[in-house]
């Protein structure tokens, strides 16, 4: 049975947001399996493409931004380093050249010309230590340039362009707000076991813990009044998505441990309430993936949020997105593999982005700039139904 819902994100709006900045272009060399990159972004951004042609790797980008941006604990060697190095991170493709780049636009909406444009490229020693230093690092502000590395100062001494000036405090003044807005960026891939089995496993959580190991913990250290508003909002959605469900509520156990605990109304009046690990993966899930658009008023990277969803919950998503986009100024960059997903009337061709894998690795296309898609789009036809269902034999029709 499908139970059909609709999330009223204008509710699960919080008062006091930040000035809206999106990422409205990006254009990157030589990452992982992409040669070349060069697209447009809208504030809601699905990205489909069959398996291994680099969705997850897309959406690293972005998590690769956000750990330069680190002042602390993070910075541009420590990002590469946990990627494997950059021989790992630069595409197969591209040994006549080494050099990886990112730039990024950063504007108020996606056609208005940028505020800001953060440009970085690198590339590691052939001999030596093997050591990635920067080829160069560039900020523009409405087109006037205010940084340009390699400088004078890196010219004498080399070692400078072992760190981005964007992770430096006392040299990134003059665009620290950059800075701000790539440290916001959030990702949560919420894997139900690591919660529900959290005290057998006790194991390593890896940084910014992307799987959600500590998932209660992220909960319990909000503040109390924004976590009260946050689950009240959840427990809202819950109730129209899972049948009898109730409430929901935060509480900590006689160890002091964080939990969160369900009610039933189809329970007795003095039965104690579910804890996280009785929860369904399904349940778990959502409350990750609602929590994580509550938080952010940045970039969310959602990691095929269908997983573990019914249809009628899924087939809601977009549209969900969309409300919130407008009511938290955030951007949502989503990847996925469920034409359900993309069913909403509302999305226009130019919010899908398709990755072909191709012999010298995977292009980007914008699904609007398809002719046959185009076409079936302008008919009525909805994403869902023509980008997925068709993709198989996408490859040959969109050179």
């Amino acid at each position: 049975m499908c139970y059909h819902f609709h999330i009223t994100f204008a509710e699960l709006s919080i008062v006091g947001k930040l000035a809206i900045m999106i990422i409205n272009r990006l254009i990157v060399k030589n990452w992982r399996n992409f040669q070349q990159i060069n697209v447009p972004l809208r504030e809601r951004q699905f990205i489909v493409g069959p398996n291994a042609s680099g969705k997850s790797n897309l959406l690293d980008i972005f998590r690769f931004l956000r750990d330069i941006a680190k002042a602390e604990g993070g910075g541009l060697q420590k990002a590469i380093s946990d990627r494997g190095g950059t021989s790992k991170i630069r595409c197969l493709s591209a040994e006549q050249d080494p050099e990886v780049a990112i730039e990024i636009h950063i504007a108020d909406t996606p056609d208005a010309p940028a505020t800001w444009r953060y440009g970085i490229g690198f590339h590691h020693e052939d001999h030596g230590h093997h050591q990635t230093y920067l080829t160069h690092e560039r900020v523009w502000r409405d087109g006037e340039l205010l940084l340009d590395r390699p400088d004078a100062n890196d010219n004498r001494d080399p070692d400078r362009l072992t760190q981005t000036a964007l992770e430096q405090i006392a040299t990134n003044a003059k665009f620290r707000e950059i800075g701000g807005f790539l440290r916001s960026v959030t990702y949560l891939h919420l894997v139900p076991q690591l919660i529900r089995f959290a005290d057998s496993i006790q194991g390593k959580i890896i940084e910014d813990d992307p799987f959600g190991q500590a998932f209660l913990e992220r909960v319990a250290t909000a503040h109390p009044s924004t976590r009260r508003s946050r689950l009240k909002k959840i427990e809202h959605t819950l109730k129209i998505a899972v049948p009898q469900f109730e409430k929901l509520e935060f509480i900590r156990d006689n160890g002091g441990r964080p939990h969160l605990q369900a009610y039933y109304s189809h329970w007795c009046s003095n039965q104690e309430g579910q804890h996280e690990d009785q929860f369904s993966d399904g349940v778990l899930r959502l409350i990750g993936l609602l929590w994580s658009l509550l938080e952010s008023d940045s970039i969310v990277l959602l990691e095929e949020p269908e997983l573990s969803l019914n249809i009628g919950i899924v087939s809601q998503l977009a549209p969900s997105i969309s409300r919130l986009q407008r009511s938290r100024g955030s951007q949502v960059l989503v990847s996925t593999q469920s034409n359900v997903l993309l069913i909403e009337p509302g999305i226009d061709g130019r919010e899908v982005l398709l990755l072909i894998p191709e012999k010298e690795g995977t292009v980007i296309k914008i699904a609007s700039d398809v002719d046959y898609i185009r076409t079936l789009l302008k008919a009525g036809l909805t994403a869902g139904e023509v980008v997925l269902t068709r993709y198989p034999k996408q490859s040959s029709l969109v050179k």
